[in-house]
């Protein structure tokens, strides 16, 4: 394996989804929000130039694309179980989370089952803007959580359902709740057509 600065990124972005959890055992609230917030985004922006330089200077490796969808699912679930914490367990997150959280195991398991074959089930142009939904939405909800903390003095703002004042922190919640229920539909999407691809596999012969 080559240390190639794609393969180097990816590695990080790996390393940091951690580290998004990591940031509230160390700091106090909110600066632990904003911290989670930066090293998200940064991480998420990372996905996007790993794969871009490698393309662009021919440096694909088979580490690399391994690795990147394996960093991209710890990223978004691992922020997924913070943020549903810090949200007093707020249905309408628990829902779409647990789509999102469903689907990845899912899929991940058909494509151990697959085993040589698991090409079949090659990322798509619908399960990029998937994974892009996601992070967008879960930057957007760690920006609530932070600001909610702020306005409402409380780590336990928003909880017993979806916010109703009128704030900064409320409209952040919306709108990454909004966001979040649109990645869910394209994760299921996506995992219905994995599934679809691969059942030809799953039948016994005769």
């Amino acid at each position: 394996m080559r240390w190639t600065l794609p393969n180097i990124l990816t590695t990080i972005r790996l390393l940091a989804a951690p580290g998004v959890a990591v940031m509230f055992l160390y700091f106090n609230r909110p600066f632990a929000d904003w911290l989670a917030l930066a090293l998200f985004v940064t991480a998420a922006i990372t996905d996007f130039f790993d794969g871009y330089l490698a393309r662009l200077w021919k440096q694909e490796s088979r580490y690399g694309a391994m690795l990147d969808p394996i960093a991209d699912k710890a990223m978004v679930v691992i922020a997924i179980m913070v943020i549903t914490g810090y949200s007093g367990m707020n249905p309408w997150l628990i829902l779409p989370a647990t789509v999102i959280l469903f689907r990845e195991v899912f899929v991940s398991g058909l494509r151990e089952y697959l085993g040589d074959r698991a090409h079949l089930l090659k990322v798509t142009r619908l399960a990029k803007w998937k994974t892009t939904a996601q992070m967008i939405a879960i930057a957007v909800l760690f920006l609530g959580t932070g600001l909610a903390y702020i306005e409402a003095g409380s780590p336990r703002a928003g909880e017993g359902g979806v916010p109703v004042s009128v704030s900064h922190a409320a409209v952040a919640t919306w709108i990454g709740l909004a966001l979040i229920w649109v990645a869910a539909a394209l994760t299921a999407i996506t995992g219905w057509d994995y599934l679809r691809k691969a059942a030809p596999f799953l039948k016994d012969t005769p």
